[in-house]
Formats: C-alpha cells, structure tokens, sequence
C-alpha cells in the first residue's frame, strides 16, 4: 500500500486526528464546577451528590486513562500495565454510576417499589464483582511488556488479560446499553420541562457514543483473535469517541439545571424591565424610589420595585376615576384591542388621570363607595407594558371622551 493510500484510509485519517483527553475532561471539570455551589448548598440531597461524584469518576477516567498519566502510574507503582485494571476499574464503575443515577433521577428518590430496590441492589452487586474480577485476572495474567495505547489489543490473546479486557468491555456495554434504553424512553415520556428533555437527548447521544467506543474496542479485539490487524479502532476510533462522549454527558447532566437557572434570571430580569415605565411613573408622584443595593439579587430586586410600585399605587386608586376607567376598557375593546390589553390600557389611562389631577384636587375622604381596583394593583406589568405604547393611550382616551359625550344626558 502506498503512503498515499495510508494516508487516506480510516487508520491513516484518525492518526492525523490528535485526541486531547483533556479536553472532555476540562468540559467535566466545568459542569462540575458549576454544579458545585448547588451541591454544598443542598448537601442534604443525595442525588445532587451523586451527580457531582458522577462527574468526579469522569474526570478522573480521563486522567488517569492519558497515555502520560498511564506510564506515571506505571513507573510510580512499579508494576507494568497495573493502570490497566486500575483504568478498567473506573470505566466499570463510572458505567455503574450513570445507571444508578438514572435509575433514581427517573424514579425519583422517594421510589422504595421492590423492583426500584432490586434494581439498584442488582447493579451494585454485579458491577462491585466485576471490579473484584477485574484485578484477579490481572494478578493471574502475565504482562511484562508496557503499553500505553495499545494494550487491548496487544494483550488481546494473552490468558487472563484476554478476558479482562472482553469483561470490561461486555460489562460497560451492557451499562450503557440499559441506561440509553433507559435515557430514551424517558425522553419520550409526556410532560418533562424543555431543558429537562433537551439534557436527557444529549445523554443519549452521549451513551450511544460510549457504545462506539466498546464496539470499536470490540471489534478491535476479536480481530486480532482471528489473526488480523484492526488495532486502529481501539487506538484511534475508540478514543475520540469517548472524548465526544464525555462532552456530551456533561453538557446533559449540567444543561437542565444551567438552562433552568438562566431562564429564570432572563425571566427575573425582563420582568424587572418591564415595570420601568410604572416605577417611573409613580416615582413622580413619590420621588424617592428604591434605594439601589449593589449585592441585591435580581430577585430582590424585583420584588422592591413591584413593592413601591404597589405602595404608591395604593392611596393612587383612591383617586381613580371609575366612570373614566370603565368607558377606556369599552374603547380599547372598540378599538380591537382583546380583552386582557383593553384591561392594561384601561388602566394606564385610568393611573395617568390619577396622577395628573392629584395637585389640583384634595384627597378623597370617603372611600366607601370607591372603584375596585384590585385588577389594577394586580396586573402592574400588564399596565406597565402598556405605558410604553402612548400613541394606544391615547387612541384609547380620545375614543373613551367620545363615549362619555354620547352618554352625557341632554
């Protein structure tokens, strides 16, 4: 085969393709910094403990599994290839870990069903044996030689080593096999939150990828049973795969916890800058406003300014009109306007004549008979989106001054 046909064939391909374990694991590393602050403040919930351990095994899978990493642990323990039971040890485990979680994040961890219990009971106990075997076979193995990419399939047909290798393989396959099917069938379940179902889709693909990686690892090893060469799926297939992998689940555990989060800072914050026009309205008729405090959260935020708003609001209704209040409501509702709008810009008009009539007319002493203006004090961010539309108020106003003229008695 020429160079230029290696070159171009899938070994030659993914040799010229460099895959970075410290790139999945910098993204781990990431989503668990980010989960942390959740973590330690909600200690008590176990599966936000879980999660960050999950995260923590991955990180650690992708350390320890670097080829520098491998001959590190190698030179410091002395013992040749002893990171290959210890690596091996973390996929098993981390396969585990992901289906445990899922398990409980599904069922939820208040489920005590006999079969929610069994599961559970059922992939500690075979994957807890599995690790026990792991190392037993490499005790009874005989592996001089140090291999640091290729040890799968340079030891593939070794006694011992041989089936090592196939049970870490079969047993992480069978991990992911259930916990994507598991995945799947809850991503097609009816009435999970968007950023729920979005997470849960990226760890699927992030479980089908880890497939990729045990069958390219798979076949890799039968291939050399039977006497041929396809070494470059276990070496340069298998690893990309499982870096593609690795992002993938950490973008799904962290997406429904980081997209709900900013979602209800987007929603805090809209919802802030919507009452801008109400806020400065009724700050002139109560100057002062609310004082700005630098370490205030958005929340607290918020809830000040709808707090000031509807103090002023308050004695404001005294003041409202209720004859002026119910003709704008019939001419918003002329104007084609449905009926929620025709409710804010009634009220926007309603508030502008409170305001501008407070100085030229004393306070109301009997409030007995008083409009209900519960709707007004309720619906503030409705009213205030209103004012940023004068033009609607006053069409609103001209139209309700043409009502009252037909109303007036002759």
């Amino acid at each position: 085969m020429s160079s230029a046909q290696v070159a171009l064939s899938p070994a030659g391909l993914l040799g010229n393709f460099s895959v970075s374990f410290w790139i999945p694991t910098a993204v781990l590393t990431t989503a668990l910094v980010i989960k942390l602050p959740t973590i330690i403040r909600l200690w008590r919930d176990p599966l936000l403990r879980a999660v960050g351990g999950l995260l923590l095994l991955g990180c650690a899978v992708f350390v320890f599994c670097t080829p520098s990493t491998i001959a590190a642990v190698n030179r410091w323990t002395g013992v040749p290839n002893i990171s290959a039971p210890w690596c091996y040890s973390l996929l098993t485990a981390l396969g585990a870990s992901c289906l445990l979680l899922i398990i409980a994040w599904r069922n939820g961890l208040s489920d005590r069903s006999a079969a929610t219990r069994r599961a559970i009971r059922w992939v500690i106990s075979v994957y807890s044996g599995v690790i026990v075997a792991l190392w037993l076979l490499f005790a009874l193995a005989d592996v001089p030689v140090v291999r640091l990419r290729d040890l799968d399939t340079y030891y593939a047909t070794t006694p011992f080593m041989r089936e090592e290798i196939l049970l870490y393989l079969v047993a992480h396959s069978l991990a992911c096999v259930i916990t994507s099917r598991l995945i799947w069938n809850w991503v097609r379940t009816e009435g999970l939150d968007a950023w729920l179902r979005w997470g849960l889709k990226l760890l699927g693909v992030g479980y089908l990828l880890n497939l990729t990686f045990d069958a390219a690892k798979l076949v890799a090893v039968a291939a050399r049973w039977t006497g041929a060469d396809l070494d470059w799926l276990s070496t340069d297939l298998a690893p990309a795969a499982a870096a593609l992998s690795a992002v993938n689940i950490a973008v799904g555990f962290t997406l429904p916890h980081v997209g709900q989060y900013l979602h209800d800072r987007w929603r805090v914050r809209l919802a802030h800058c919507e009452l801008g026009p109400l806020y400065r309205l009724t700050r002139t008729v109560h100057g002062d406003g609310v004082p700005f405090v630098l370490r205030a959260t958005p929340a607290l935020r918020l809830t000040r300014r709808e707090t000031f708003i509807r103090d002023v609001l308050l004695p404001l209704t005294r003041r409202i009109d209720a004859d002026l209040d119910r003709r704008s409501y019939d001419a918003a509702l002329a104007l084609g306007h449905p009926p929620d709008r025709a409710r804010a810009l009634a009220s926007a008009v309603s508030i502008l004549d409170a305001v501008d009539t407070r100085d030229r007319t004393p306070d109301p002493t009997d409030t007995t008979d008083g409009p209900d203006t519960t709707h007004l004090l309720q619906e503030i961010g409705a009213t205030s989106r209103a004012l940023r539309h004068p033009e609607e108020i006053e069409a609103v106003r001209a139209r309700a001054s043409k009502i009252a003229v037909h109303e007036a008695p002759l």
